[in-house]
């Protein structure tokens, strides 16, 4: 699989300097982890979901989560579990590419059930996404998936989701993000990236965010973020890969604010691009993905297909971004200094930049890198196509 893989080849060369590399389910864990991109959810009740997968791959779709957790009803759970195993024998039959699966679950025994039962198909699993992870809830999840992977006899990562009330509420949340640590610490191995849940933080205290307004605007959700990203997200070694919040909103809505996109970049024909935009509530999700990246995550949870073209648009690296980073990391440059970079309108500085060199240059192995006049409009009007 890569990103960008359903674009037609000559469109892609158009596009890109650096075209986007392929990876596989084997692919190592931080390949995987910033390659998730859009990771779309799924409940996992659907009948056709089996042919949904298979549309949504073809479509550029890249990870998925097929959720037996919120998004379904309590009542639903064991129609939903036999459910999956008939429609991952049927992918497991069918064959083809895929995107990376996971399962979110509810329960830890639902781990190494549901691998039992998948029998040969569990060759299509990527792993579990755990939700409501704290150090006390965590811990019987990951071993639950530590016994599974002996049953399957193949590598299964966990996600944990960020969202108890615990790591919301401020006389808690040193306390339980410490926990939340010492357990992905231990567990390292198998931890592909930690989610947020921002949903289930507004409703904490009784907030929806509109859609003209991003997650960083509500105050006390943007908060939180901060100090996961402080905790679980540090640049030296020790933090994980923590994926941005979801956007809940796909149809037009009355507006009251002046929309956040801005014309210039959408020239000619592109201005048809941004009036669609508009109406879907996409200029608030372009500008959420954009605070995202600027606030230390990468990726997005997804609940609508419309949803994943914008986000794998802004996660191609530019060519000055990448010029940048390829500077900053000559080996000739080991030293440190600064540098004026090669568009001549910043300040390179080896040392400070250099985690962000690291991190861009892995983004553009996964993601590619832009040719030096094309910009995210062109990149998302080919992923929307």
């Amino acid at each position: 699989m890569r990103h960008f893989g359903h674009v037609p080849p000559d469109v892609r060369e158009s596009l890109f300097h650096r075209e986007p590399a392929e990876f596989t389910a084997d692919s190592p864990a931080r390949t995987l982890a910033v390659g998730l991109g859009a990771t779309l959810y799924s409940p996992a009740t659907r009948p056709g979901l089996a042919d949904d997968v298979r549309k949504l791959a073809a479509r550029g779709v890249v990870s998925m989560v097929l959720c037996l957790e919120d998004s379904i009803d309590d009542a639903d759970v064991a129609d939903a579990e036999e459910n999956l195993v008939r429609q991952f024998a049927d992918l497991e039959r069918r064959g083809g590419d895929l995107p990376l699966l996971f399962v979110r679950v509810r329960e830890p025994e639902q781990i190494p059930d549901l691998v039992k039962r998948f029998g040969p198909a569990v060759g299509l699993l990527s792993g579990f996404v755990v939700p409501k992870f704290t150090e006390e809830r965590g811990v019987p999840f990951l071993e639950a998936l530590t016994a599974a992977e002996a049953v399957g006899a193949r590598r299964l990562y966990a996600m944990p989701v960020l969202e108890s009330p615990e790591l919301l509420h401020l006389e808690s949340r040193a306390e339980t993000l410490g926990g939340i640590r010492r357990t992905v610490d231990k567990y390292r191995e198998r931890v592909l990236a930690l989610r947020l849940g921002v949903t289930d933080f507004c409703s904490a205290y009784g907030l929806r965010r509109s859609p003209e307004m991003t997650a960083y605007d509500v105050q006390i959700v943007a908060s939180v973020i901060a100090d996961v990203v402080n905790t679980l997200g540090r640049a030296d070694g020790t933090g994980y890969t923590v994926t941005g919040p979801v956007w809940e909103y796909f149809r037009l809505q009355e507006r009251i604010f002046k929309p956040q996109l801005r014309r210039s970049p959408f020239t000619g024909r592109a201005e048809e691009l941004r009036t669609a935009l508009i109406e879907h509530d996409m200029d608030g999700l372009l500008r959420e993905i954009e605070l995202d990246r600027a606030n230390g995550l990468q990726g997005k949870t997804c609940i609508h297909p419309s949803h994943v073209a914008p986000v794998h648009a802004l996660s191609v690296v530019s060519h000055e971004e990448f010029t940048d980073a390829a500077d900053i990391l000559k080996p000739e440059r080991c030293g440190g200094g600064v540098l004026r970079s090669a568009y001549t309108n910043k300040m390179n500085e080896v040392k400070p930049h250099r985690a962000w060199a690291e991190r861009t240059l892995l983004r553009a192995e996964v993601f590619g890198v832009a040719r030096e006049d094309v910009s995210f409009v062109e990149l998302l009007a080919a992923g929307l196509k």
